[in-house]
């Protein structure tokens, strides 16, 4: 019969590996990893958040009145705010809440237009997408997850060089998901493979969209390129900005009613609720992430719920993982 080896004749190794060291939440990572506590300079690193995120809308907004009736048309802001719903829907109800952690589950016409929809916002294909934010849930704010702000430690230079990575500078480190892994079941399903297979054909069309709508309304070259510009670019770079900043920010700044794991840092942050749908209730979604609800106390708007509501009311979508108050208590901290 086989036996493995002889434990008399088997050399034990003359110097066996260390074990990795026990993360302690405050140091730098090693080479793949994140790290959370702050010290003094907490004003400073706020005021610099600010400036990174408040500014660039600031900005946006006085070109906005400086160009209007020039530059930029009624029919622009309107196909934007459009567009913005459409894909900021589709990634916050169709890949996070529905694909990455099964709030629910939809009638295969709504799933595939969800994931298409999600797909449009140009922030990868719905399979990396969902491969990478559920290994920032299997890792979070330690070493594994690919984009926490802890990083490189808790000393000020440190929280300020992990904000920017957290926010944009891990999109630019060669530091691939395993889908095999973290996504298997989407890599199972055809529909999605497609969709994802599409993602090149989809960011075209997210551009394409207002382009030939600003032409058929206006009826001229500049409004098709005013269309572009606002609906299209415009659009994409603030829900992008908006959803990487639930990646920074709502680790570092708001509150923290409710208990997550061990070094789990995952805050509310109530300016960006509306922004992001409902995506900044984000403690509460790091303790019981399955929730079809991020926002569950009095006067926290969730746009993205209330979608999933009313889906469910048209047949469409089934088995929401609705919170229950109980539930809710039970991991308040």
């Amino acid at each position: 019969m086989p036996h493995g080896p002889n434990p008399s004749t088997t050399a034990a190794p003359s110097n066996p590996a260390p074990p990795p060291p026990r993360y302690d939440g405050t140091s730098p990572f090693p080479p793949e990893g994140p790290a959370p506590a702050r010290d003094g300079g907490e004003r400073l690193y706020v005021t610099v958040t600010a400036a990174i995120v408040v500014l660039p809308f600031l900005v946006l907004g006085l070109a906005g009145w400086l160009l209007w009736g020039s530059l930029i048309h009624p029919a622009d802001i309107v196909l934007a705010l459009v567009l913005y719903t459409i894909t900021g829907l589709g990634v916050t109800v169709g890949f996070h809440r529905g694909l990455t952690h099964g709030g629910y589950r939809a009638v295969r016409p709504v799933r595939i237009a969800l994931a298409a929809a999600g797909s449009m916002s140009f922030q990868g294909d719905v399979i990396g997408w969902v491969a990478t934010h559920r290994r920032h849930h299997a890792f979070t704010d330690r070493p594994g997850d690919p984009h926490s702000p802890y990083r490189y430690g808790t000393h000020l230079r440190g929280q300020l060089r992990g904000l920017a990575h957290a926010h944009v500078g891990w999109l630019f480190r060669n530091d691939r998901t395993s889908a095999e892994r973290y996504a298997p079941d989407l890599l199972a399903d055809r529909d999605i493979r497609a969709v994802a297979r599409a993602f090149p054909a989809l960011c075209v069309l997210t551009l394409a969209v207002p382009f030939g709508a600003g032409w058929l309304i206006g009826g001229t070259w500049a409004h098709a390129l005013t269309a572009l510009l606002w609906a299209g670019l415009i659009r994409i770079a603030l829900l992008h900005h908006v959803t990487w900043s639930v990646n920074s920010l709502c680790h570092m700044i708001g509150e923290r009613p409710f208990r997550t794991r061990h070094h789990d840092r995952a805050t509310n942050l109530w300016p960006l609720a509306l922004l992001s749908f409902g995506e900044s209730w984000h403690n509460l979604h790091h303790a019981d992430p399955t929730s079809a609800r991020h926002g569950v106390d009095r006067g926290q708007l969730d746009p993205s719920a209330a979608v999933i509501r009313l889906l469910e009311r048209l047949g469409w979508v089934h088995d929401v993982r609705w919170p229950t108050p109980m539930r809710v208590d039970a991991r308040r901290a």
